[in-house]
């Protein structure tokens, strides 16, 4: 066998990546629909993912559907019907603002409140910027 034909076999033994390839990939929501009610069944891995707090998460998310809802047992119950299109747009605003790094572009960020201001404070290039 020459280099050519052992470099093909070798390749040829690889698994393929699954995913897009990037680090850091966005959470989709997984709603259910009860009445008048929309459920984010994953909040806690939407969470997690954003490494972010529920509690901001939800006062964002709350606040940008205009409406009332409560966290319960890592699902998060709003009054309103939404699709999985609006939600979704919803967090991408909210990782556009709260979790990637506006000089850098990556989402390697914590979110610091200082007083009355939330900082995001960049751990890769160690950008700091005011977030509003």
């Amino acid at each position: 066998m020459d280099y050519e034909q052992m470099l093909q076999r070798a390749l040829a033994q690889v698994p393929q990546r699954e995913g897009s390839g990037e680090r850091f990939e966005l959470p989709k929501a997984f709603l259910e629909k009860a009445g008048r009610r929309t459920i984010l069944v994953n909040l806690d891995e939407i969470c997690q993912a954003l490494r972010r707090e529920q509690d901001h998460f939800i006062k964002f998310l709350l606040k940008e559907l205009a409406t009332k809802g409560e966290a319960t047992g890592g699902r998060l119950f709003v009054l309103g019907v939404f699709s999985s299109e609006q939600i979704n747009r919803k967090i991408e605003l909210y990782v556009k603002t709260y979790v990637i790094c506006p000089e850098c572009g990556r989402p390697d960020t914590k979110l610091l409140r200082e007083e009355k201001v939330y900082f995001l404070k960049c751990e890769a290039c160690g950008a700091r910027h005011p977030v509003v």
